[in-house]
């Protein structure tokens, strides 16, 4: 089980380490296609990889958005077969519209094993917190 567990952190870091170096391509291939994501900040849960690449791309010509660094707190795996709930507090650096922006959220990523035993993100929940 401390094997799956280590496996499991290691697709979150690859994944967090991705997203703060504004690493899009490295980011989104962690999440299966499927993927689905519901964010404190939108208005609406986007449905599949595919719609938040197309809300990213959209965030960043129209608000500039770029990520600046991100740091991974409290982390906690709960594993269920091959599913691996991940909990974490994340510190984000951003830039928006040219402004730094400095976020502390709270973030649920649920992972699948395949059958290559790759574990893929299916689902992330970001909330605020506090």
């Amino acid at each position: 089980m401390q094997d799956l567990e280590q496996s499991v952190l290691a697709a979150a870091d690859r994944l967090v380490a991705a997203f703060a170096r504004h690493d899009a391509a490295a980011y989104f291939s962690a999440f299966a296609p499927n993927a689905t994501f519901i964010f404190h900040n939108l208005d609406r849960p986007l449905r599949s990889r595919a719609e938040y690449e197309a809300e990213w791309a959209l965030w960043e010509t129209r608000d500039s958005f770029r990520v600046r660094g991100c740091q991974s707190s409290d982390r906690h795996v709960q594993m269920i077969g091959n599913v691996a709930v991940f909990t974490h507090g994340v510190r984000t650096e951003l830039e928006i519209g040219g402004e730094a922006l400095t976020s502390q959220e709270r973030e649920t990523i649920v992972f699948e094993r395949d059958g290559a035993g790759t574990w893929l993100a299916v689902h992330e929940h970001l909330s605020r917190a506090g």
